[in-house]
């Protein structure tokens, strides 16, 4: 029995004594360098592209979009995001052009020498004015998705009519690791790529369409870290190398310096969220109408999916038997925004469960009574009609309070100033998780997973990536569970477009849930197969009569479409997802009353996983996404100049939560099976994201009286509530 337990992880020690080679560690022989030539207006026409006199050109290559010998499209959703700008550029730090050179150095030399001509044209910033501007970006009207739920019937009860608004602003993923790709030729004339990332099939797909050819293999290097940073944006840095080493016949890498990494990439989708609410006098939820903007910046990269996740979690995990809600996605001459942790489920119930306090303070009610009155439980519908079976809410909360109401472990309390006022707030937030995509997206990625017997081992072939949450070591468990032999004898194979079939990507909190799946099920297949080839037997009689028989023994599974989940996406009606994970937090902290800063003393998670594959990896991947989510919550903000640059590019000036920033945490792992998950499993990567901010911002108000529904909040931003109160 190896699922429940928590072996070691199989790319930790190599990562731990520094063997794992990331993508800037790979130098093959000749490798150039490339450097990226970028905007610096956030609006303007490219009146021309040179090279500066009394700069050595010799032994440099320049590229521009003059040289795309196919489309010059970054593909993905939409075909609106070009490799290089050409005749256009719409938002600061757009790629115009390349360089490489033998050296960094000398590439970041020569892309300085680079020098454009621009005629600047008007900019547009404010997404709230964007839908319908007479400055166009993207199509009619500028707005990337328009998204109407309504569900339920009206009241004509009596009630109370509660109003809030809640923003959130731009977030930086801040994977330990730069981006970093590498290209090299092949003898046929194709391509293979090299690097950090998380979906290698999506670059397989943007790198053939640039090409025009299909001589291209895609193949991931040890990553660290993606939060979907490294989702869609490697693929317009693949891109990016290809071109540079088809012009320089030599490999080439590109490798950004934090300062660009944190100017040019795609960041957490800013959100306005209006909610309005009628209430009974006793908290009874009656109706919900909702109004979410989201700014997807310059291009449409992933912002249709990111709104979509965002009005399926607007709702909270509470019922409401009317909701009226709409939402838009719109442009602005602001870098793209793309894929984060979460997916618009975290701006959404920042918004809900900020709101359930305001209506709590308003009606005078005890904020968990109101909660606990108004969640979801088996039987209840959803504001897109589906049924929800066995739902969490109460399970997890009750999991949470157990856990709390032990003390806070003093020894875990950082100090604050000495001799500062400091008072204590405890706070509480609730979360739903839809996991894996909406609907019955996975009918259309069809998800692939194969196995080879190799002696008496076993290969898995699979394009899902390990970026930190452990993947390496889940997928071995579980065909080695099913298999009933040691994990020792299970491996997976490099993820590398040209040799393991299409996975689908690494997203949604689908991994370990819909590919480990499928997994299970290839493992089951493999069994079956050599008993038809080989007779009765268990898996080592089996493999070593297919090994003296020899031959090449291989079988592929696709994943099981659930036929059960119907969806319209017209209408946004029928079954969001094919389960839900379910999470409670509870924050105690303090706040230092002469300037605003909140400490930290413990946070308390209880989150429904489904199984806990490998207890160790599961509660990792919740104490970490936990610790991004307060950094979210009171310290990461991007700070914005007048071109749309991003001005706090440093590690030194973008904030994030450190080792000693981080509180006791106690995480309780519920466990409620889901029957389409290997061994009931469910995704759990995103969840952690969705509830701390919410619980923070409730417990600084139980602390200090300071009423916050803006995020990030700062010590600014919390002095300043506290002056207002």
């Amino acid at each position: 029995m190896v699922i429940g337990t928590s072996p070691p992880r199989r790319d930790g020690m190599d990562k731990l004594t520094g063997r794992s080679l990331y993508a800037d560690d790979l130098r093959p022989s000749g490798v150039w360098y490339g450097a990226t030539v970028r905007s610096s207006r956030a609006h303007a026409r490219i009146l021309g592209v040179r090279r500066a006199e009394g700069f050595d050109w010799s032994n440099v290559v320049l590229v521009t979009a003059d040289d795309i010998p196919g489309l010059n499209v970054v593909s993905l959703m939409t075909d609106d995001q070009p490799v290089l700008a050409d005749g256009i550029v719409r938002h600061v730090t757009e790629p115009i052009a390349l360089v490489a050179a033998p050296t960094r150095e000398h590439a970041l030399a020569a892309a300085q020498h680079v020098v454009v001509e621009y005629e600047d044209l008007p900019a547009l910033f404010d997404p709230l004015a964007a839908e319908g501007h007479e400055l166009r970006i993207f199509g009619e009207d500028n707005v990337f998705k328009r998204i109407r739920i309504e569900h339920g019937v009206r009241t004509d009860a009596t009630a109370h009519l509660i109003r809030g608004r809640y923003t959130t602003g731009l977030q930086e993923q801040l994977y330990i690791e730069p981006q970093s790709m590498l290209a090299e030729l092949r003898a046929d004339g194709g391509i293979t790529l090299t690097g950090s990332m998380q979906c290698p099939y999506y670059i397989d797909r943007a790198v053939k369409r640039m090409l025009g050819h299909d001589r291209v293999n895609v193949a991931q290097a040890v990553t660290g870290g993606g939060f979907g940073g490294k989702e869609e944006y490697p693929s317009i840095l693949a891109c990016h190398a290809t071109l540079l080493a088809i012009a320089a016949r030599r490999p080439v890498k590109i490798t950004y310096r934090r300062d660009e990494d944190l100017r040019a990439t795609t960041k957490r989708h800013p959100a306005v969220i209006d909610l309005v609410t009628m209430v009974t006098a006793r908290g009874q939820l009656l109706e919900l109408h909702g109004r979410v903007w989201m700014d997807g910046g310059a291009y449409h990269t992933l912002s249709t999916v990111v709104l979509s996740r965002a009005m399926l979690h607007l709702q909270g995990p509470y019922r409401w038997p009317y909701a009226s809600l709409h939402g838009t996605v719109v442009a602005t001459h602001t870098p793209p925004n793309g894929a984060f942790r979460g997916f618009g489920a975290p701006q959404a119930q920042w918004a809900m469960e900020r709101h359930m306090d305001r209506i709590a303070r308003h009606m005078r009610l005890d904020p968990l009574v109101l909660r606990r009155e108004n969640l979801f439980v088996h039987g209840d519908v959803s504001v897109t009609g589906q049924t929800l079976q066995n739902p969490g809410a109460f399970a997890v909360l009750e999991a949470a309070e157990r856990a709390a109401a032990a003390p806070v472990n003093p020894k875990r309390v950082r100090p604050g100033v000495v001799g500062a006022e400091m008072r204590s707030g405890r706070g509480l937030a609730l979360a739903w998780h839809g996991c894996g995509f909406t609907g019955n997206g996975e009918a259309k990625i069809r998800g692939k997973v194969a196995l080879e017997l190799r002696g008496r081992d076993v290969a898995v072939l699979s394009s899902s990536t390990d970026i930190g949450q452990g993947t390496e070591t889940i997928f071995p468990m579980i065909v080695a569970q099913t298999l009933g032999i040691d994990m020792e004898r299970v491996f997976n194979t490099a993820h590398d477009t040209g040799l393991v079939p299409d996975s689908g990507p690494t997203v949604a909190s689908r991994t370990a849930m819909v590919v480990g799946g499928t997994c299970e099920k290839a493992a089951q297949r493999l069994l079956r197969h050599l008993r038809e080839l080989h007779g009765e037997g268990d898996f080592d009689a089996l493999a070593a009569r297919a090994e003296a028989a020899g031959g090449l023994v291989r079988v592929e599974e696709t994943y099981e479409v659930n036929t059960n989940v119907e969806w319209n996406p017209d209408t946004y009606q029928g079954d969001a997802y094919p389960c839900y994970g379910w999470s409670c937090v509870i924050v105690d902290l303090r706040v230092d009353l002469d300037t605003g800063e909140v400490l930290y003393d413990r946070v308390v998670t209880a989150t429904d996983v489904g199984k806990a594959l490998s207890p160790v990896l599961a509660a990792g991947q919740i104490e970490g996404g936990t610790l991004q989510a307060l950094g979210w919550a009171t310290q990461e903000e991007v700070v914005l100049d007048k071109q749309g640059c991003m001005r706090n590019d440093r590690l030194t000036n973008y904030i994030i939560p450190t080792a000693l920033d981080g509180p006791e945490m106690i995480t309780e792992l519920v466990e409620i099976p889901y029957e389409g998950g290997p061994f009931g499993a469910k995704g759990i990567g995103e969840i952690p994201m969705d509830a701390p901010a919410a619980a923070v911002a409730q417990a600084i108000e139980a602390a200090c009286g300071a009423v916050l529904d803006s995020l990030p909040m700062t010590p600014e931003r919390v002095f300043a509530a506290m002056e207002a109160r």
